[in-house]
């Protein structure tokens, strides 16, 4: 079992959803993150002072899967994140993760059969 956690823009979430549906996988969990890369220099003007903005808005999506469906969740959510104009930078990370145990409250099942 893993722990798939994929960080991923605002826009693209109903474009990764809908691949991650195509690939059978319809259990996520979704919330909202903030933070920055590699790129600092990025300079803003607010309430006219030039600021340098610390954390960017982002999607969050956990997608805890058994060992068969990590290649094609990682797959969905490639495809369906990658940046869509040139040059564009920040397209997101994603992390896969040893998942020791899962409990599903409602049954009491165990492992895999919870997932």
């Amino acid at each position: 079992m893993k722990l798939i956690v994929a960080i991923i823009r605002e826009n693209q979430l109903d474009q990764v959803r809908e691949a991650l549906i195509e690939a059978e996988i319809t259990r996520i969990t979704v919330s909202r993150a903030s933070g920055h890369g590699r790129i600092h220099d990025e300079i803003e003007i607010y309430r006219g002072r030039k600021m340098v903005p610390n954390l960017l808005p982002n999607m969050r999506i956990e997608i805890a899967v058994n060992d068969e469906f990590v290649e094609p969740a990682v797959n969905a959510i490639i495809k369906a994140a990658e940046p869509n104009e040139d040059g564009l930078i920040g397209g997101g990370k994603i992390f896969v993760m040893p998942l020791e145990q899962v409990i599903r409250i409602r049954t009491k099942e165990k492992g895999k059969a919870a997932i």
